[in-house]
Parts: C-alpha cells; structure tokens; sequence
C-alpha cells in the first residue's frame, strides 16, 4: 500500500521546533551516552571535490571516510576518560553515488566495511541500496559477512519494516528488526530502523521485497522494546525530517529519531514531543554529535550540548583539520587503486586514474535551483544527445534527464595546484548511479522514437509529477524548450478521493532545435515547432531508469499514454531501446566523459568546458499566463454583459420609440 504527504519541509520545522526544554543542566546521578551519526554517505570514500583534496596542504575539500574516522576516534577517546559510551549510526543510503559504489559489481563492499572498522553500531537500509536489486544486496552483505557480523557488538544492519520474500536468500541475511545494547554505564537501549515511505517509492529495483507500514512497524517494534524495559529507544530511518516528525507525533515513546534521506543538515535537532531529531546532511560532510543525560528516576533525555548547553556543536565540519585515521586511509588507499584499474578497463585507456583531470572550467555546473533548467542539467542531456548521435549514427532530436538522477555538482578545483580542474571522480559523481544487465556500472542510455504530440505528453508528465513527488520527477531537456505555468498544470482535484485532474495544457509552447552543436536561441532559423496532435516522429535518448517512469503515468491516465517506437513507428520494448558500442552498454556517464573530452583544448591540452554552460539558458521558461479556471467565468461573464447590454439596449429604443 502506497502513502503520499506533503513535502513543505519548512512547515514541519515551523511547527515542531521547539527549543524550550529541549537542553538542560546535566544532573551528576544521570546516566550519560552520546550518540555520533552519519548518513547518506553514498559511496563517498574520498574528500570531495577530488580536485582540491590534498593530503598535505591546507584545502576545502571536506569529507571522506578516513578523516571520518580521525575524528570518531578523537570523540571516544575524550568520553573514554569519563567512562561515557558513544554509539555510531547511519541514517541509509551507504551505497550508490560515487563511483565507489561500482566495486560492489565487483565483488567488494567498501561502504559496509569501512563502516565495520569504524564500529558503527547500526546502519539502516535506505533506497539506494537497492539500486542493484535485491539479489545484489543479498550478495553484498554476505560478502561483507552477514548474518554473523552483525551479531553481539558488531554492525548491525536494520530493517524493522522490510520483508523480503520468504524464499529468498536475502531473508536469512541478517537484516535485524531490532538490537538492544546494554551499555557500560547500565544503560539499556533499544534500536530499530525503518525506510520510509518517500523513500520506498524511490526505490529503483525493490523485485519482490515488500515495505511495510512504517508508523505501524514502529508502533509494534517501540512496544515491544519497552516490554523488554530498555531505557532508551532509537529509531535509525531512511525517511527525511516531515516523516520523521510525523512518526514522533504518532509514535511518542521514540526518545531519539536517527535520519535520512532528505539529506538535511540539521544543525540543531528538532523536538517534537519528548522525540529529538536528528540529520547529518550527506556525502560525510558533517558528523553528527548528540550528547545525552538519562534522568533514570523521571526516566527523561535531556540534550546537553549545542548553544544553551555545553557549547559542543551538534554538527561538526568533516575537513582538512582534522588527522585523518591511519588504518582507515590505508584501507581506502587499497579501494582506490582497485577502482583505478576498474575505470581504466571501463574507459579503454581513456581515464587511468580516478583523480585525473578530464576538464577545465571556471565556473561550477550546479543541480539547483530545484524545479527549473540548470547548467548541470544542460550539460548532462546535451552529452547524451551528442554522444548518442555519434554511436547510433542517427540525430538524436531530443535527449532527456530527470532531476533524481542528477546526484551532485561538478565543481572544478578552487586552489593553486587544482584551478579550474574538473576530475573524472567529480564528473561522474553526478551521474554514476545504477547498472545495466551487463553487469557494467551506470544506467545505460536508452534511444527510442515518440511522436511530436507524445513528446509534448512527456513534457506534462514531467510537470505533473514534479508538482505531486517533487523536484526529482522534474526533467531536463536538450534539443528543445518549452514555455510553461506551473499553476496550469491541475484543473481542479475530485472531492473525496483527491484525485489530480491534469489540464494537459500547462506547456503553452515547444520547440525543436535544428541546428547543430550546443543549442542556442539566437538564430530563430534553429528552430521549429513540436505540435500538438502531430503524428511526426522524434529521435529521444535518456536512461533507462528515467525511461521506466513514462508509460506508467499513461496507465493511470491514459490521456497522456507514450509508446516507445523504432524508427519506422513500430513498437518497441524498453529494453530493445538500449544502447550498445562494440557489444558494451554505453552509460550516461560515459557521455558525459566523452563529450566533455571532445571541447577545445587549452594550453595545457585539456579540454576546456565553453561559457555556454556557466548558466542555464532559456530551454525551460516559466510563463504565467491566465488560470484555465478563469476561462470558462470569463466566458459566463461575457454572456452575462452581452445579455445585459442587449437588455439596455432594447431598453434604450424602446424609449426612443415613445
């Protein structure tokens, strides 16, 4: 079963932020913990941009998974003195991002492990680790040891609320419910983890497993935590701050909400209730740090740091100053130099190191603002439109890429060893999630045709479902632009059951560029109508993930149907639309690598990235006009005056007749 909520996150904030009480003077007979999490850390080995990281200069690169450990290190160190535990968390999302993340195609598990060394006490599933499906993540986690590691002390991986299927494999391997620790000091917590029900719908290759209720997991897994008589409940999530908050209204005997997902930084936590709440941000960033009293008598948490307690931040910078971890920063050596010898294999002989600068560019490409065109969605669908003409050997009109697939910026290198360098790591961290059934990292391209009347439906649904599910459904185009009103996209909503009724007229205006080589508006010659109604076809490429998503609005609502095509209008399925080269898949990210490498070279032989691309352009122009609702009341109106004036003017003669 399917649940849908609001996404005004800053309503929620509004309404249960609520500092007083939440920080209190520690009392000496309390017990005290405190808690260190991360989360959506995505495969982020490495400090990023890669660029500027420097392992003996001073930098801003930030994160990274050794530096990480330096710091967990110092933090236990200094409670050890005092005899406080600390316990470590993950909100979900440890796999999929970097491309780290395609070692575990390999046969490695570099997240887990690393995270194992680290001694995170829990981790939570969260969407992206099903991004292989889940024989893959069955086969991970037995790789990283499980069941058995995460018995006694060890990390344990929580899912309170997945089931896989009873004949799978997956369902022996250790995915846990719930864990209690009894801590050194006495306490007695209770740890339970859920994903969310944003994030199940998130969830690319979830085969059969099944998500369960969330609010009614917690519901059952707090009561029974509270008859085991633990002091303290955790609950770990991959849900984002609005269910979490929602989950600690509902469920009020949840003492701390461990999050993820919305990748929130969250620098001080919310309360709602006695519930605090907590986020990290993402890609390690930050480590989270919540120091705890448990008043045992009125059996209470109290948060003791942040400004009105005792001046330890809630969030702390994961960068340059710290030491990073010996044993850590060894391990994470090893992973690089395996993926090195990966990305060349994968490239040819193209890229032979991760860290090697593919590009030069003096300005950042950037994924925001949310719900609009950006550079970096300029640049990623020019690639695939470029690079998917030259290896199918046909113009490709128009190529496509959602906002949720578009993982992080591209920023080049900002300091005087790195300036203007855009590494291959830092490129293709923005588009390296998924594989295809080749077993090679990335989703493949996909390249099929749609009718000019479809190619406007697409464009619809692209509105239509960014204004239910939010920016990740919105696309980015190249090879086209559109004039649209965002609040023409619903007529009205049906009473009782809320369902949407489209007015499939919110894009006042398309058109199809005919040029050649980077799209721009200058020369009205470049440019053609995409009409309504017409039957003409159009060479389109995006991936095969994003692909996946158009028919199925056409089955709820068959008025905005498409049907992928060849090219003599014969229909086709998605997986007969791939891409292939030699033999070999081509991905997303390998055309973005590509076209970039084909710009004109600097000085220094690099290809430097044109100004074209340091802002977005005018593919995708907001374009208020009249509400359609207006229309039929402007209408009723006209009728009404023309009646009126027709009654004065009868009136009016019959007057000057007398």
């Amino acid at each position: 079963m399917k649940y849908s909520f609001p996404v005004s996150y800053l309503a929620v904030l509004l309404l249960f932020f609520t500092p007083d009480g939440l920080w209190s003077q520690d009392n000496p007979e309390n017990l005290r913990l405190t808690i260190l999490h991360t989360n959506d850390e995505h495969s982020h080995l490495l400090p990023h941009p890669v660029a500027d990281d420097h392992p003996d200069r001073e930098n801003p690169a930030v994160g990274g998974f050794a530096r990480l450990g330096g710091l967990i290190s110092q933090i236990r160190e200094e409670k050890s003195a005092s005899g406080e535990p600390v316990m470590l968390f993950s909100g979900g999302d440890f796999i999929g991002g970097s491309a780290f993340a395609w070692l575990s195609l390999s046969g490695l598990t570099p997240e887990v492990s690393l995270m194992q060394l680290l001694n995170y006490d829990a981790v939570v599933i969260g969407n992206h680790e099903f991004d292989y499906g889940p024989d893959h993540l069955n086969d991970y986690l037995q790789l990283a040891g499980y069941p058995g590691a995460g018995n006694a002390n060890g990390t344990a991986i929580l899912g309170t609320n997945i089931y896989p299927p009873e004949d799978h494999p997956l369902s022996d391997r250790g995915i846990q419910r719930s864990v209690v620790r009894e801590l050194e000091n006495g306490l007695k917590v209770g740890i339970f983890g859920l994903i969310g029900v944003d994030a199940e719908d998130k969830t690319a290759f979830p085969g059969e497993v099944e998500f369960r209720n969330p609010f009614e997991a917690a519901a059952e897994k707090t009561q029974k935590l509270k008859d085991e008589d633990v002091d303290l409940i955790i609950s770990v999530n991959h849900s984002g701050v609005y269910e979490d908050s929602l989950l600690a209204e509902k469920v009020p005997d949840i003492d701390v909400i461990v999050g993820g997902h919305s990748h929130t930084t969250l620098y001080e936590p919310i309360q709602v209730g006695k519930t605090v709440i907590v986020q990290a941000g993402q890609y390690l960033e930050y480590l989270g740090r919540l120091e705890l009293s448990w008043n045992p008598e009125d059996r209470r948490v109290d948060v003791l740091n942040g400004v009105s307690g005792n001046g330890k931040p809630f969030l702390i910078p994961v960068d340059h100053s710290i030491e990073p971890d010996p044993d850590i920063h060894e391990v994470v050596e090893f992973y690089e130099t395996t993926l090195n010898e990966s990305v060349n294999s994968l490239t040819d002989g193209l890229v032979t190191d991760i860290r090697q600068t593919i590009a030069r560019a003096g300005f950042s490409l950037q994924a925001r603002p949310p719900l609009q065109e950006t550079n970096l969605g300029n640049y990623i669908t020019d690639a695939m439109r470029m690079v998917t003409s030259d290896v199918t050997g046909k113009r490709v009109d128009i190529a496509v890429q959602a906002n949720g697939a578009i993982r992080s910026p591209v920023e080049p290198g900002t300091m005087d060893w790195s300036e203007g360098e855009i590494t291959f790591y830092d490129m293709v961290m923005s588009s390296g999630l998924g594989s295809g059934d080749d077993d090679n990292p990335g989703f493949p391209v996909v390249s099929f045709y749609l009718t000019e009347d479809e190619v406007r439906r697409a464009m619809e649904i692209s509105l239509l479902l960014s204004k239910f599910r939010g920016n990740t459904y919105f696309l980015q185009f190249s090879g086209t632009r559109m004039k649209y009103d965002p609040d023409r996209i619903i007529l009205l909503t049906i009473p009782f059951d809320g369902t949407p009724v489209p007015t499939r007229r919110a894009v006042h205006s398309a058109d199809l560029y005919t040029g050649s080589g980077i799209q721009h508006s200058d020369n009205d010659g470049d440019w053609r109508p995409i009409s309504r109604d017409s039957q003409e076809l159009l060479h389109v490429a995006t991936d095969y993930y994003i692909a996946s998503f158009l028919p199925l609005v056409g089955e709820i609502l068959p008025d905005l149907m498409v049907e992928f095509k060849d090219e003599d209008g014969n229909p086709i399925d998605l997986d007969d639309a791939v891409v292939y080269r030699n033999g070999q898949q081509l991905k997303i990210w390998q055309t973005l690598v590509e076209y970039a490498s084909g710009f004109t070279e600097g000085e220094d032989g690099i290809p430097v990235l044109p100004a074209a691309y340091s802002s977005a352009g005018d593919r995708l122009i907001i374009d208020p006009r009249l509400p359609l609702w207006l229309w039929p009341v402007a209408g009723l109106l006209l009728i009404i005056s023309a009646g009126a004036g027709g009654y004065f003017l009868v009136r009016r003669r019959k007057k000057q007749v007398r």
